[in-house]
C-alpha cells in the first residue's frame, strides 16, 4: 500500500493511503505465512461494535469471520440479518452471508484462522464504578489455545490505560510470538456504515511494523491514518468520550440555571448560537447516557486516582438531569394522583439501544413518585413491559419525551408533554 503524504504532529504519524480499494494482501513475511481462510476474525463481533466493523470489511471484498458467545445471534447474523438497528448496514450484511464472504460462529477454534485477530470486548465499570481490567484478558483466555505466530491481535474496544501492555505481557508470558495493537472505535451508533469509511483511524502498537500492519488492514476502510503508541492511544479514546460528556453536562446545567428562573434554555442556546462559531458545538439539553460515555468518563477519573473532579460533576449533572426533570414535574403537577407516560426508552434518537438508558432511571424514580407510569418505544423490542404510543397516550396525565425518536415530533394530544429535547419545537420549559 503506497502512502501518498506524511506528516508528524508532535508525536503522532498521519498518513493518508491511496484512494483505491484493493483487497487486503497477507503482511506476514514468507517464512511464517500461513493458508488462512479469512483475512480478519471478529471476536465479540455480533454487538454493536464488532458487527458493522465486520460488515464494513467484508463490503471492501475481505473474508470476514466473526467468533460471539451468543448463539442466538449467531444465528440470526447467519441468516443475514441485523440483530439490532443500524443505518444502512442490512443490505451489506445480507450480502456478506450470501456471498461467503461473512461467517460467524460460536467456535472459538476460528481465530486460529485469520492473520488479524480483532478483539471488541471493552473494560467494563463495576457497581462502584471502578473499572475492571481483567475483562479483555479474560475474553483473551478462550482464544489463546488457537492463536498462532505472527498473527496481529488488535484491541477495538475502549479499554483502561495500560490494558494494551498487560495483553503483550500475557501473551509474552505463554510464549506465544502475536503482535499487539489497539486501534480504537470511533463510530456513533447509527452512523457505523458512513463513519468507518470517513473518519481517520487511529492505530498504535509498541514497533512501526506493528503500526504499519494495522494500518494496512484499516486502510481498506478509511484514507487517513493516524499512529500513536499504545498508551497514547488508550488515553485518546477516553479523552474523546469524556470531552463529549463534558459538554453535555454543560449544556445540561445550563438548562438547569435557565430553567430554574422561568427562562428557556432553548432560545437561549439559538440565539447565542445563530451564525457564532465558536459556540457552535454547544449541545442542546437531554439525557447523556449510553453504554460509552459515562463509563469512559468514570475510567478516566480512576486512571487520575478519582481527582479527575471535572469529571465526576459531570457524572452528577448528567445523571441528576432524570431527578431534576420529575422534581419540576412535581412542582408543576402535582404527581402524586397522575399517570405519567415515557416516550422513548433506548439511550438515544431512532435507537433500539437501551444500555444504560436514563429513560430507565426516569421510570424507576416516578415509580415511586406517581401513581403509575407507562412506556413505549417504536424500537425496543427486549423490554416487554412497553405498551403501545397509542395507548400510552391515552392512558396517561402527563408525558415526557424520554428518548427524541422522530416519532414523537407530531403526537397528537391534549395532555403536557415534558420536552426537555425541545424536540417538537414547542421549548424545553418545565
Amino acid at each position: 500500500m503506497a502512502r501518498s503524504s506524511l506528516s508528524d504532529a508532535g508525536h503522532s504519524r498521519c498518513w493518508i493511503r491511496q484512494p483505491a480499494h484493493s483487497r487486503l494482501v497477507p503482511s506476514l513475511p514468507l517464512d511464517v505465512a500461513h493458508d488462512y481462510r479469512h483475512d480478519v476474525v471478529i471476536v465479540g463481533g455480533c454487538g454493536h461494535v464488532g458487527l458493522p466493523l465486520a460488515i464494513a470489511f467484508a463490503e471492501r471484498g475481505l473474508r470476514v469471520a466473526i467468533y460471539d458467545l451468543d448463539a442466538r445471534t449467531v444465528e440470526i447474523v447467519m441468516s443475514g440479518t441485523l440483530p439490532f438497528r443500524e443505518d444502512g448496514a442490512a443490505e451489506p450484511l445480507y450480502r456478506a452471508v450470501t456471498e461467503r464472504r461473512l461467517v460467524a460462529t460460536t467456535d472459538p477454534s476460528i481465530v486460529g484462522h485469520a492473520e488479524h485477530v480483532v478483539i471488541v470486548i471493552g473494560t467494563p465499570v463495576d457497581e462502584h464504578l471502578n473499572p475492571d481490567p481483567r475483562a479483555v484478558p479474560k475474553a483473551l483466555a478462550t482464544c489463546t489455545p488457537f492463536l498462532r505466530p505472527r498473527q496481529l491481535l488488535i484491541l477495538r474496544s475502549t479499554v483502561y490505560p495500560g490494558v494494551t501492555a498487560r495483553v503483550e505481557r500475557m501473551l509474552a508470558e505463554a510464549e506465544l510470538d502475536v503482535d499487539v495493537a489497539f486501534c480504537p472505535e470511533r463510530i456513533a451508533e447509527g452512523r457505523a456504515m458512513i463513519e468507518l469509511f470517513e473518519l481517520p483511524q487511529i492505530v498504535s502498537g509498541r514497533t512501526q511494523d506493528v503500526r504499519d500492519r494495522a494500518g494496512k488492514l484499516f486502510g481498506n476502510l478509511t484514507e487517513i491514518i493516524v499512529e500513536l503508541d499504545p498508551e497514547e492511544a488508550e488515553l485518546a479514546k477516553l479523552f474523546t468520550n469524556t470531552w463529549r460528556y463534558i459538554k453535555f453536562a454543560a449544556a445540561n446545567q445550563f438548562y438547569v440555571m435557565a430553567n430554574e428562573h422561568g427562562l428557556d434554555f432553548t432560545r437561549i442556546r439559538a440565539a447565542l448560537m445563530q451564525d457564532y462559531p465558536r459556540a457552535a458545538d454547544l449541545p442542546g439539553a437531554g439525557f447523556a447516557a449510553g453504554p460509552c460515555l459515562f463509563k469512559d468518563t468514570m475510567q478516566l477519573a480512576a486512571f487520575t486516582d478519582n481527582t479527575f473532579v471535572l469529571g465526576h460533576s459531570a457524572m452528577l449533572v448528567n445523571e441528576g438531569l432524570p431527578l431534576y426533570v420529575i422534581s419540576r414535574m412535581e412542582q408543576r403537577f402535582g404527581l402524586a394522583e397522575l399517570k405519567v407516560g415515557i416516550l422513548g426508552m433506548a439511550f438515544k434518537a431512532d435507537s433500539d439501544d437501551i444500555r444504560s438508558s436514563l429513560s430507565y432511571k426516569l421510570k424507576r424514580i416516578l415509580e415511586f413518585r406517581c401513581r403509575q407510569v407507562l412506556t413505549t418505544d417504536p424500537y425496543v423490542t427486549v423490554d416487554p413491559s412497553l405498551s403501545p404510543l397509542a395507548q400510552v397516550v391515552a392512558e396517561s396525565d402527563v408525558l415526557v419525551i424520554g428518548a427524541p425518536h422522530r416519532e414523537y415530533r407530531d403526537v397528537i394530544t391534549d395532555k403536557p408533554i415534558v420536552d426537555v429535547w425541545d424536540l417538537r419545537g414547542g421549548g424545553s420549559l418545565i
